[in-house]
């Protein structure tokens, strides 16, 4: 926050300004991501009645379409190109083309993630998402706030998510229980820590003399980040936490 002590009354001005443009950029994050999560739980739960009969067990012809198929390894490829896609070349699309690519990407999401109703109850799925919300919104919090640079911890855990990536294809092939339990431990402590430095990165990332343009591109990039961050908490508390059916 500002500091207006010993500053002339036009720089003062001038710092409420930033302040103010400040909180209405990381608003507009924050409200993309959070519409972005909404847009991904509507569509899996949609997608889950649609796909699953009453009692629970019963996949429809629309569930064996979309869960026994190559749809949903063509929607995990399309989703994974999508992210490649804003993340490279977000700063070459209009605000509308950005703001498209993001929604397809949450809702198309929401479609990969109706499986999770197939394999835990439907209260841990809630219980976990609210464990989720509270631990990210401490963390982004603190990130938002913090004075200290937590930019050295970038590279650091850039790398233990490259390991995570990478250990977690190996377990795909060995199916080790307990290195799936690690990984989900290894999951939460690191993106309970990427929460708080994305949030100080994607805070830096503001500039008063930004345009419309440049500055929703911004907030939508920062969005991604943060909402990337979310899910894959999520998942990781669930993997350690959530009732299996």
């Amino acid at each position: 926050m500002s500091d207006y002590r010993g500053f002339p009354q036009s720089g003062a001005r001038s710092g409420v300004a930033m302040d103010l443009g400040l909180r209405s950029y990381m608003q507009r994050v924050y409200n993309y991501m959070t519409v972005g999560l909404g847009l991904t739980g509507a569509v899996a739960y949609g997608a889950y009645s649609a796909a699953v009969m009453p009692d629970g067990r019963t996949l429809t012809a629309f569930g064996q379409t979309l869960f026994h198929g190559p749809i949903m390894i063509v929607l995990m490829l399309v989703t994974l190109g999508l992210v490649f896609t804003m993340s490279f070349a977000v700063n070459r699309m209009s605000l509308a083309t950005a703001q498209m690519v993001f929604w397809a990407y949450a809702a198309l999401n929401g479609l990969t993630f109706s499986t999770l109703g197939l394999v835990y109850t439907g209260g841990s799925i809630t219980r976990v998402f609210l464990i989720t919300a509270a631990t990210f919104a401490a963390t982004s919090l603190y990130g938002y706030v913090t004075r200290r640079d937590l930019t050295a911890f970038g590279s650091f855990l850039f790398m233990g998510l490259m390991g995570l990536v990478l250990a977690s294809v190996v377990n795909l092939f060995i199916g080790s229980t307990p290195l799936q339990l690690a990984l989900s431990v290894i999951g939460v402590l690191l993106f309970t820590g990427l929460t708080a430095y994305d949030t100080q990165s994607i805070k830096s990332m503001y500039y008063e003399g930004d345009d419309a343009l440049a500055m929703g591109r911004k907030a939508i990039f920062g969005a991604l980040r943060l909402y990337l961050d979310f899910i894959n908490l999520f998942l990781s508390l669930l993997r350690l936490m959530g009732d299996r059916r």
